[in-house]
């Protein structure tokens, strides 16, 4: 179905689209808690230093939010329009969660089994951003790579501190 009626303005999306990224990214943030427990945890030797998750991260929520924006401009209908709110929805409640269990319940253990959901979210991201526009959905493969090593580390963190509770 081709989309009715005008266009949406390009620009004034964008703004919201980074409004929408940043409050996930501060809910996450805001679970984070890089304190004692987590630095008393053995970790193995390829894990990047603590300094890189910052910079890594916010450029992640800036591709997510460049990216939304793009598909939400190129949808057509308003289907495509509710698939993308699923699929960020999904991404951001995954997303959260995982930073829930790993750093506030400090049950990496858990995390790793959320973990599974948050990759598939990341993928649906991924593939339903691409039907829409593929610039937008080849823009997540740095989340998807992302996500995949921090499944790896989460996996590592059990293998080397577990059992956890």
């Amino acid at each position: 179905m081709i989309f009715q009626g005008p266009r949406p303005p390009l620009w004034p999306g964008l703004p919201l689209a980074f409004a929408l990224s940043l409050g996930v990214a501060s809910v996450g943030a805001s679970l984070t808690d890089i304190g004692p427990w987590y630095l008393a945890l053995r970790q193995p030797d390829w894990k990047p230093p603590d300094i890189a998750f910052g910079p890594i991260w916010t450029t992640i929520f800036t591709l997510c939010a460049v990216s939304g924006w793009l598909a939400w401009y190129a949808a057509i209908n308003r289907a495509e329009r509710r698939a993308l709110i699923l699929v960020f929805a999904c991404n951001a409640v995954c997303n959260v969660l995982w930073s829930y269990l790993y750093f506030t319940l400090q049950r990496p253990d858990w995390a790793m089994l959320e973990w599974v959901a948050l990759w598939l979210s990341v993928l649906a991201v991924v593939l339903v951003l691409r039907r829409i526009a593929p610039a937008a959905g080849w823009m997540n493969l740095p989340y998807l790579v992302w996500v995949s090593a921090a499944g790896l580390l989460n996996l590592a963190t059990v293998e080397l501190n577990g059992p956890f509770g």
